[in-house]
């Protein structure tokens, strides 16, 4: 199938072929059709499927530039992926031969400023976090009653970060007669009251990744054993010339800790959590894509659906408590088939957690750190959690032969009293099993 085949207007065909998409991805495939018979949709995708694109090409194919109204609302959990929606939709109206203009409402920016703008003009499309938007509407000058569509982004991240309530209050000021489209990476149950309340039998596109990790990631796990991890993490580090890595940790007091360890060690990088200002955020990530930095230091919720172009490496610190955060980490590499490589540092205290990832169905090829390189190994961690083998007992003649070969022996005794070992053992089976089958 190809981008024709929607009857898509000449502009966003040409912003498509200067993206360089040769054909749609499955989500797109699906998705597209739906939205353009106006049709409300639930959409599971997981991430890096194209998700984005799916919703803003059919919204903007059908948007009127004509009208002064505000025509689509789209929500999105953070300022870096509102900040991403708004350049990916910039970029598709790019060619129009009427402006199509969009506004990006986002927490930490001049309210006053976006006040006074929207006092004049309303934008035909509205992106941004649920809290500025709110405000603005809260304030009479956002006029989204005049809406078709709203899109809740990311909902799952919208419900983990506490937003669905001002998500809630938005939908509620829009139209009864309205097109809702909601895409998110799981669908969890608290999710759903939202859902019932406000979409009556939507589609739902379940889209399952074919693999739960792209085959074009290497997917290494690395035992830190009683090292330093973050001497091991400088190792990893020093391999090879990666182009851009991601690296992360759980909480923003870990990303801090590595950052300041790594600056130490003369690296020059990026950090990302939470408790950067918003300005400092948009001035990173500008950074982040003109390529001044090689490396970045970052949270989950910081980073996910950050659209980095060429991550070469992604490297977990901690393995984090949510195996789809997991699933989230490794999808920053890897994308468009490009080769990627993911690291995973674990010590003997987080174990399970690595068990826990294998469970559903991620795989792990195991290695070490020699001479600046990855040597893959053999996997033994599965053998040394075996189920302990039955202790036999020992007879007075073997506790006998141990004590013997304790002391100086000669050249060869030791591999024959291992043979006579394992001989009087067996010995031992068959009697065990001759007493055992008596009545």
């Amino acid at each position: 199938m190809k981008f024709e085949s929607f009857n898509l207007k000449p502009f966003i065909l040409k912003a498509i072929e200067e993206l360089g998409f040769a054909e749609p991805t499955e989500i797109q495939e699906k998705i597209i059709p739906i939205i353009q018979k106006n049709n409300s949709v639930v959409g599971r995708s997981q991430t890096g499927s194209g998700k984005s694109h799916s919703f803003l090409i059919p919204l903007i194919n059908r948007l009127d530039a004509t009208s002064q109204d505000t025509q689509i609302v789209i929500t999105s959990p953070s300022r870096e992926l509102a900040e991403q929606l708004y350049q990916a939709a910039l970029q598709l109206v790019e060619h129009a031969p009427q402006e199509i203009r969009i506004s990006n409402f986002v927490g930490g920016t001049d309210k006053q400023r976006q006040i006074s703008k929207l006092k004049n003009q309303q934008p035909h499309i509205v992106i941004g976090t649920p809290g500025r938007i709110l405000d603005l509407i809260n304030e009479q000058v956002l006029k989204i009653h005049t809406a078709t569509s709203f899109v809740v982004d990311e909902a799952d991240m919208t419900l983990d970060m506490g937003f669905l309530h001002d998500v809630d209050q938005i939908a509620s000021r829009l139209p009864n007669k309205l097109q809702i489209l909601v895409f998110s990476a799981t669908i969890p149950n608290k999710l759903q009251p939202f859902l019932k309340k406000y979409m009556d039998n939507p589609l739902v596109i379940n889209l399952s990744p074919k693999e739960i990790i792209a085959p074009s990631i290497t997917n290494y796990l690395l035992a830190t054993k009683g090292s330093d991890k973050l001497d091991v993490l400088d190792k990893v580090l020093s391999i090879g010339q990666p182009y851009f890595t991601l690296i992360f940790a759980n909480t923003k007091q870990k990303v801090n800790e590595i950052a300041q360890d790594l600056r130490g060690r003369g690296y020059d990088l990026a950090v990302l959590h939470g408790d950067i200002p918003a300005r400092e955020r948009k001035r990173i990530m500008r950074r982040v894509l003109n390529l001044e930095f090689q490396f970045m230091v970052a949270t989950d919720l910081a980073a996910r659906g950050l659209d980095i172009e060429g991550v070469s490496h992604v490297v977990n610190f901690e393995i984090p408590k949510d195996t789809e955060f997991f699933i989230h980490r490794i999808g920053r590499t890897g994308r468009k088939n490009l080769p990627g490589t993911a690291i995973t540092l674990y010590g003997p205290d987080e174990l399970e957690g690595v068990e826990a990832i294998e469970k559903v169905g991620i795989k792990f090829q195991p290695v070490i750190v020699k001479d600046k390189e990855f040597i893959e190994i053999d996997d033994r961690r599965n053998r040394d959690r075996k189920k302990p083998v039955k202790k036999e007992e020992t007879d007075s003649r073997i506790i006998g032969m141990v004590k013997k070969a304790k002391k100086n022996v000669k050249p060869g005794y030791k591999r024959r009293l291992n043979e006579q070992i394992k001989q009087q053992v067996r010995k031992n089976k068959g009697s065990d099993g001759k007493r055992r089958g008596k009545k």
